[in-house]
């Protein structure tokens, strides 16, 4: 199997990028600032990384217990990963044997995907989803573990369509987004009524549906595939506890999540 995480070398970035690179960081306070919603937080978080050629996000919140990692329901799951992927990733089982997610159990700082591609330790298994995700686009990335004091934590990761090794100064300034973002969105969530967290997808999918769509229509609206339809609308069920997708229509709408 050919290495997927053989980088070209990093290279030493100008002064004038340094710069750039701080005066796009304060306009993304600026930008957040007075900001009450995650996914408008998001958006913005978004259009900044794309500063460093970064179109790919995924963010997550997880607690720790003596065993394994579990999502936190509550907390919000937010990323703008392909939806084929994130098919596979459950599909194939690849959210049980996550190697960003146990490296950053270990980690403290951020860390280079070719770091855990590579790693002795790391798996073919674990290898695999790299690969998959690369031809997706996803071809690099690197993951921050964002560790809370009751052991908790979330997890942010950027990933870039070129192979190439991220430069230390875009590192240093996807951390300190990552860590502006962490605490808004931990902010918002303890002043949450516990409602569940769908995806923009996920709200999409269910509010088509609510509106008398077939999941071949719905495909056909949002541009993706019937299975990714239903994988959406099977999450969906499962947040809110619904045994069909018209109880989970109706929940929806009786928590404020979608508006018909």
């Amino acid at each position: 199997m050919s290495n997927q995480f053989s980088l070209v070398p990093s290279m030493h970035f100008p002064r004038g990028d340094r710069e750039a690179f701080a005066v796009e960081f304060g306009r993304f306070l600026d930008q957040t600032d007075g900001v009450a919603q995650s996914e408008q937080l998001f958006k913005l978080l978004s259009a900044y990384a794309l500063t460093f050629d970064c179109p790919w996000i995924a963010y997550g919140s997880l607690t720790f217990d003596q065993q394994i990692l579990k999502p936190v329901r509550r907390d919000p799951v937010m990323l703008n990963y392909p939806d084929e992927l994130q098919e596979r990733y459950f599909e194939s089982g690849y959210d049980t044997i996550d190697s960003v997610i146990n490296m950053s159990r270990k980690r403290i700082g951020a860390f280079q995907w070719s770091q855990v591609y590579n790693d002795t330790n790391t798996t073919e298994d674990e290898r695999r989803f790299f690969d998959e995700a690369a031809t997706f686009g996803l071809k690099s990335g690197i993951s921050i573990p964002l560790h809370g004091p009751d052991g908790s934590f979330a997890i942010m990761s950027f990933a870039q369509s070129l192979n190439r090794e991220f430069q230390n100064s875009t590192i240093v300034y996807l951390q300190l987004a990552a860590f502006h973002f962490h605490l808004k969105v931990t902010k918002f969530a303890n002043y949450s009524q516990g409602s569940p967290n769908l995806s923009i997808r996920e709200k999409e999918c269910i509010l088509w549906s609510a509106r008398g769509k077939s999941s071949w229509e719905i495909g056909k609206i949002l541009g993706i595939s019937i299975n990714t339809v239903n994988f959406h609308i099977k999450s969906v069920k499962k947040k809110l506890d619904a045994s069909s997708r018209t109880l989970a229509a109706v929940k929806a709408v009786n928590l404020g999540i979608i508006q018909l």
